[in-house]
């Protein structure tokens, strides 16, 4: 970058430390940069605001009742089973687990997970695909027990994957489910959808590091993880508002729209 500036006549003389405390000082690291999707739903705000009001207790203005409940679901597609070629070796003493890096794949799992916002419930299975089918068997597999068979309305968040997606989705379940209420959440919004928080943890707690001799093991310890974190957990302690999205979307905006003085001096 010094080399660049003085070749462009900007500076008679630079050196490389003066551009690297600049940087520095700065907090600008042109070498470094995050992938980024920007919202393209045109309902985003709308659709967003929908998931974020039920997060604080509200349906169209209304607060929930007592009777009604929030599942927030979906998939974690191809969870593999490893088996490792070696047997790891435990930890000890200022000495980390070592885990052998070749393996067997013994065949991989589609977990399917429900998580109840305002209780801190986890229902789940096993599937070897996802499609609408398997998610079907999640929905009866949480809406044939108390407190939801007899609940007043049950409020389902979910992405827009193949298994749940658009107006058809949203005919098949409420056809089925009278109480089921579908929301979905904008393309390309996981971070909006709850269960994804208790995937990450399920991730870092339970699957790493992926060493399992069967698809029965994989399966059982998916099953054990959700009953043992289901007797320690809380409701997710979440923050992100309406008036949080606002300011997030104006933002982008900004980025992707700066004012017309800045265009036309670009």
């Amino acid at each position: 970058m010094a080399r660049e500036v003085r070749n462009a006549g900007i500076v008679a003389s630079i050196s490389d430390k003066t551009v690297w405390r600049w940087l520095h000082e700065d907090a600008i690291r042109p070498w470094q940069h995050r992938c980024w999707i920007f919202p393209r739903d045109p309902e985003f705000r709308t659709k967003a605001g929908r998931v974020l009001d039920l997060y604080e207790g509200h349906w169209q203005g209304t607060a929930l009742r007592d009777d009604e409940f929030i599942i927030s679901t979906d998939e974690k597609t191809s969870i593999q089973a490893r088996r490792r070629c070696h047997t790891p070796l435990t930890t000890a003493s200022n000495k980390a687990m070592r885990i052998e890096h070749e393996y067997e794949r013994m065949g991989s799992w589609a977990y399917l997970a429900a998580w109840d916002v305002r209780r801190a419930k986890i229902y789940g299975r096993c599937e070897s695909n996802t499609g609408i089918l398997p998610f079907g068997r999640l929905m009866n597999q949480v809406m044939t027990q108390e407190p939801y068979r007899s609940a007043g309305r049950v409020f389902w968040i979910m992405d827009n994957g193949s298994s749940h997606r658009g107006q058809a989705c949203i005919d098949r379940i409420t056809k089925q489910w009278p109480t089921a209420v579908p929301v979905h959440t904008p393309v390309h919004a996981s971070w909006l959808n709850q269960v994804e928080v208790y995937f990450s943890i399920l991730e870092r707690k339970a699957l790493t590091p992926n060493n399992f001799p069967s698809l029965e093991a994989l399966e059982k310890r998916l099953h054990n993880f959700a009953r043992y974190y289901e007797s320690i957990a809380q409701p997710f302690k979440w923050k992100f508002t309406r008036n949080d999205l606002d300011a997030l979307l104006n933002r982008i905006a900004s980025a992707t729209n700066p004012p017309q003085n800045l265009a036309k001096a670009a």
